[in-house]
């Protein structure tokens, strides 16, 4: 298999020059009425021209001699090569890509929309050109194929798998970083350097996003009480401890499930309490 082949070609300013001295040749030899000695410095001047070559920034020439690839020019400048050079231009700018979104499946088999941005550019002239058919589509398919392999690697969350060390809604730079590995190994047949590549859009599938939501706030629910009641049972051991500490009042197991089964109501119930006076002793 070919590989890039850099060349350097002769500077394009120094036949420029020769080709001004031709020119002004083949004029006088016209004006002197020697158009047998002029014609053949007009068609050397017109051959030698069409060699002529101008590379702009962060472009680079291809050059193909009758199908047989000879090599490529990246540095801007006026150059000159051989006329029978075939000249193809190809972009080195960085590129952006934002892929459409996707239904895929993540690891636990929940549809989600997924979609990416990827920055690249053209780092082998001779791979892009010639190892692949189109090396813009192959771009957008195997980006298609990375993302949708990224997908069932991860779950979407930890919900529904507390093993996972990774989920595609949180871990987001470990994440990106096996997405762009996943995209460069599959770009180098193309000879593509991805710069960056990063999940730009994340979503549960409509027809379950209503459900997961309804999951996440119930675990969220969940997770809240459970924080109330630890820090209720807390503030109650405090309180027995206190009275029993400052001999308030002497309890005996019965007033104490009745004291801490009230503080508890009082402490962990979504609404204000209602305070009833007892007018009469404790033991009514």
């Amino acid at each position: 298999m070919k590989i890039e082949k850099i060349i350097k070609p002769v500077s394009g300013y120094i036949v420029l020059l020769i080709l001004c001295i031709i020119l002004i040749t083949a004029l006088y030899f016209f004006l002197n009425e020697k158009e047998a000695a002029g014609a053949p410095l007009i068609v050397l001047f017109s051959f030698l021209s069409i060699g002529l070559t101008i590379v702009s920034p962060n472009n680079a020439k291809i050059l193909l001699l009758f199908g047989e690839y000879k090599g490529s020019i990246n540095q801007n400048g006026l150059y000159w090569v051989n006329p029978f050079f075939k000249k193809t231009t190809i972009s080195l700018r960085a590129r952006n890509f934002e892929s459409e979104k996707i239904k895929v499946n993540d690891k636990l088999g929940n549809p989600i929309l997924i979609s990416v941005i990827l920055v690249w550019r053209v780092k082998d002239t001779f791979k892009s050109s010639f190892e692949v058919d189109s090396y813009e589509d192959f771009i957008k398919v195997q980006t298609d194929s990375a993302v949708r392999k990224l997908a069932g690697s991860f779950p979407y969350d930890h919900f529904g798998d507390d093993t996972a060390t990774i989920s595609l809604s949180t871990n987001f730079d470990d994440v990106n970083k096996a997405l762009e590995e996943e995209i460069i190994e599959r770009m180098e047949i193309a000879g593509i350097e991805v710069i960056e590549s990063r999940i730009a859009y994340l979503a549960y599938a409509p027809e379950i996003a209503h459900s997961m939501l309804r999951r996440q706030q119930a675990s969220a629910i969940v997770a809240a009480r459970h924080k109330i009641v630890e820090g209720a049972v807390g503030m109650v051991e405090s309180a027995l401890a206190l009275l029993s500490e400052k001999e308030i009042i002497t309890l005996d197991e019965e007033k104490k499930a009745a004291m801490v089964s009230n503080l508890l109501v009082v402490l962990c119930g979504d609404k204000d309490t209602q305070p009833v006076v007892n007018t009469g002793t404790l033991h009514q």
